[in-house]
């Protein structure tokens, strides 16, 4: 049910930012009301194309604002157009609620690798002013494993493939419970 009210309201906040409607009205589950990170990630259906993904990777908002305002964001990520009225039939949404980061401490960056789970485990890497981070799912979907999650966070932040194993480089990890339509406006179901 939770999964099921998260993303029926990112959806629904979805739709009112495109069609400059009045804002959806929150879920009565209480955990919308606790501080908790969150992504809202918009694809095209069939393809899976990412379409927009904007998200707070702390709790620093209730779950609602967090998700209301992601959802709006990922309408108008700067990587891609704005969308539009008539892509909503053709998108569907998808809602990370994550765990608090915390920052993966090893004696030596060779051993990040043997850290991470894939699947389980998003990345936060925090190196020279310059962030990026990925969502658990993301590895699983594209079939890396560590080495390969490590040299694409690190180009997600716009720094070199190589760039975590700099002694300077903090990485965190996070949870993720991870919700997605199955087709537009279709049955929400688990992510992996």
């Amino acid at each position: 049910m939770f999964g099921e009210d998260a993303v029926r309201f990112a959806r629904a906040a979805v739709e009112s930012e495109v069609r400059g409607a009045s804002a959806p009205d929150r879920p009565a589950d209480p955990r919308f009301s606790e501080m908790a990170g969150a992504f809202v990630t918009i694809s095209e259906y069939p393809s899976h194309d990412l379409r927009g993904c904007i998200g707070y990777p702390y709790p620093v908002l209730p779950l609602a604002d967090a998700l209301e305002q992601a959802a709006r964001s990922a309408c108008h990520d700067p990587r891609f157009p704005d969308l539009t009225e008539g892509e909503l039939g053709g998108v569907t949404v998808e809602v990370t609620v994550l765990g608090v980061p915390h920052e993966i401490r090893v004696d030596s960056p060779g051993m990040y690798p043997d850290s991470i789970v894939i699947g389980r485990d998003g990345l936060i890497i925090e190196l020279m002013g310059r962030r990026g981070l990925l969502l658990p799912q993301v590895p699983v979907e594209w079939g890396w494993d560590a080495m390969e999650y490590l040299a694409h966070l690190s180009m997600k932040a716009g720094l070199p493939p190589d760039a975590w194993t700099h002694p300077a480089a903090r990485i965190s990890a996070f949870t993720g419970e991870i919700y997605r339509e199955d087709s537009p406006h279709g049955e929400v179901v688990r992510g992996e």
